[in-house]
């Protein structure tokens, strides 16, 4: 419910932001690509060179993502295994990547998987990785996401798209977060993370926190929004998080002097239970597709025995072995 940090299965450095997105360096030939995706034992070297793309886009590409790193040409040289006079020929201009080479580049500077496939389009490669709905994934990371959902319980777990889009829950999450919505009937509408904090008919008044987490959640869609500047998704997001009542009018802009940390916390409260749980989002590392890439599993862990005592009491009365209360 709460937005933390993301946090990678294997920890990388978090870019520093800059004044310009990947999008202001590239400004046109970079949406949708026509061109066929590519089949998972294809590299973009596998295409004819007549078939590849204008590549006067991609050095600006390359500076942008290299200086969002705070790496240096030497840094990034040295991490992606090429020498720092090549690195500085390819954001002149003077000389092009192959395919394979980009993807290592790309990946030296944890690029995330869809600006990587811009990247790509902008040197004159098709794109690399697929994007597919969450129930086209590979039949055993849908059978791993079942099962940490399955053994979360009693406490939430939900997944969530790069939109924040809730894409599945376990039952507890469903049966807790009942317990503590203005309008219950609601949640049997597709919901979003944002609405579901911010808007006032759903659990924005029992959040007991909600300055700290609503103000959190905020800031990291400013950022999120700013990195991706083409992401209308996220700017539409954000204007309508924003339009909520009781919406401080400062948060419009940016406070980029809060403070990120690895764990968040939530406080929930009814005229029944008071509950307190500490949230970790965790994404999939080395992802082949964008959706892989992009999602968020967002755990909850109760804080103290009194919320470990009521979530196991929830989902009793949920299988049938007990009242609410």
């Amino acid at each position: 419910m709460a937005d933390p940090p993301t946090r990678t299965l294997i920890a990388c450095a978090t870019p520093s932001a800059t004044e310009q997105s990947p999008q202001d360096c590239v400004a046109v030939g970079l949406g949708a690509h026509p061109a066929a995706r590519l089949l998972p034992h294809h590299t973009p070297d596998d295409l004819p060179s007549h078939k590849k793309l204008s590549t006067k886009f991609f050095p600006a590409l390359l500076k942008y993502w290299r200086a969002r790193s705070g790496a240096s040409q030497l840094d990034l040289a040295l991490a992606a295994d090429v020498s720092s006079r090549h690195i500085s020929f390819l954001e002149t201009g003077r000389a092009s990547p192959s395919g394979s080479m980009l993807l290592r580049i790309m990946a030296a500077l944890a690029v995330p998987a869809r600006e990587q496939n811009q990247a790509l389009v902008a040197a004159g490669f098709a794109p690399r990785f697929l994007e597919a709905d969450l129930d086209k994934i590979d039949p055993a990371i849908d059978a791993a996401l079942e099962r940490m959902m399955h053994s979360h319980a009693p406490y939430p777990l939900t997944v969530m798209n790069a939109s924040y889009d809730i894409l599945r829950c376990n039952q507890s999450a469903k049966t807790i977060f009942s317990q503590f919505v203005a309008e219950p009937e609601r949640l049997n509408a597709p919901l979003n993370l944002f609405d579901l904090v911010f808007d006032p008919g759903l659990a924005r008044m029992f959040i007991q926190n909600w300055t700290g987490v609503a103000q959190n959640m905020v800031h990291r869609l400013h950022c999120e929004a700013r990195l991706g500047r083409e992401n209308v998704a996220l700017w539409t997001l954000l204007e309508r998080v924003l339009a909520y009542p009781g919406v401080p009018g400062s948060w419009r802009d940016p406070d980029f002097s809060l403070v990120q940390t690895p764990i968040n916390y939530l406080g929930l409260q009814n005229d029944t239970y008071t509950l307190e749980f500490s949230m970790v989002v965790t994404k999939f590392l080395a992802a082949e597709q964008i959706m892989l890439d992009e999602l968020r599993i967002e755990s909850y862990f109760a804080v103290n025995e009194a919320t470990r005592v009521a979530c196991n009491a929830l989902a009793l009365a949920a299988a049938g072995g007990g009242s609410q209360g």
